[in-house]
């Protein structure tokens, strides 16, 4: 018999839209085990990716908080993946960690002599707001008696969604999947965000939706904030635009990244807003 086990590579990248810094970013990404990008990974990876709603006050934090929270709560309970009360359980305890980091946040800029304003407070109680992309990722051992020696080298991946981040499975450069938006014109200037304020859980539940699918060796996942996976969606050869991705491959190539980023708003092509991607390359060994 011949054995094969399997294994991925993660890398994620954040970019500021045109103009701003990177402290002022509005995406988020959380990944879990966190890892360097070079990293063969075998057991369970999760990942939340969040953009956070520009109109609303500290929508950064929130990102940053709730993408965390995300990969977290997914990486211990994946069945938070196929919604019910599971992702209710989730969207409360995410619910729930953002007084205590409000209030810590208060006290800080008291500290140094910056304290809140009047119309800082107003804004605050409308609460921050962003979108969620969740996804886990297992190994899938197939027929085999062994999970560790079986002939599938295939991974299986859940994911859960509110708003308009999403996640691209990719087989041999080409368009396997979608989720939770499958073409451009299916993007609008409203999405549904996840509130840092919003005690509804079952609300939340019935607005989020959830997908499954299998890697084979070869495959790869894309988690893209909403500009770069509407550039994605709407480019005349995906193949090509897949390659153009495939040029970063980690961390040391942000400058790049931001480089071609700043070339197609340019050109028009892709809206100037805040970006992040996460990649996920699946392969047999």
């Amino acid at each position: 018999m011949t054995t094969s086990l399997s294994c991925v590579y993660v890398t994620h990248l954040v970019a500021p839209k045109y103009g701003s810094t990177e402290a002022e970013c509005e995406d988020a990404v959380a990944v879990l085990p966190g890892c360097a990008h070079d990293d063969m990974l075998l057991g369970p990876l999760t990942a939340g990716v969040c953009d956070g709603a520009t109109e609303s006050a500290l929508a950064k934090d929130w990102a940053r908080l709730l993408s965390r929270t995300a990969a977290e709560q997914a990486m211990e309970c994946p069945e938070l993946l196929a919604g019910g009360a599971a992702f209710e359980a989730f969207a409360s305890s995410a619910v729930a960690r953002w007084e205590p980091w409000l209030a810590a946040y208060t006290r800080a800029r008291v500290a140094e002599g910056r304290p809140l304003k009047w119309y800082e407070h107003t804004k605050l109680a409308e609460g921050a707001y962003a979108t969620l992309l969740t996804v886990r990722i297992d190994p899938d051992p197939g027929p085999g008696p062994d999970p560790v020696t079986a002939e599938s080298a295939a991974w299986r991946w859940q994911a859960a969604a509110l708003g308009d981040s999403c996640l691209f499975h990719l087989r041999d450069d080409r368009l396997l999947q979608a989720f939770p938006l499958a073409t451009a014109d299916a993007f609008g200037t409203a999405p549904d965000l996840f509130g840092s304020r919003n005690h509804d859980a079952g609300l939340l539940a019935r607005r989020a939706r959830f997908a499954r699918g299998r890697c084979e060796p070869g495959d790869r996942l894309f988690l893209m904030t909403d500009a770069l996976a509407a550039w994605f969606l709407t480019a005349a050869d995906q193949r090509s635009a897949v390659r153009e991705l495939l040029d970063f491959s980690g961390p040391d190539d942000l400058d790049a990244f931001r480089t071609w980023l700043d070339g197609l708003r340019e050109r028009r092509q892709l809206r100037n807003d805040d970006v992040a991607v996460v990649r996920i390359d699946c392969e047999g060994r």
